[in-house]
């Protein structure tokens, strides 16, 4: 295998790893805008319980 082919090789890996490791980060960020927003309704709700809310309203909307 020539230099090239070996950086080709080398370079797709470290793209793999990349995309999965950051996968779940904007799901990540979708749940906590959304409990912030939950926080601020006239039925206050609290950690755990807005974090469920919103993980189920977030899996609903896929």
């Amino acid at each position: 295998m020539t230099i090239k082919n070996i950086l080709i090789v080398i370079f797709i890996f470290v793209g793999l790893y990349v995309v999965l490791d950051f996968r779940d980060h904007n799901f990540k960020r979708a749940i906590d805008a959304c409990i912030s927003g939950s926080k601020q309704l006239d039925k206050p709700m609290t950690t755990q319980q807005a974090k469920e809310f919103c993980e189920d309203q977030i899996n609903k909307n896929k």
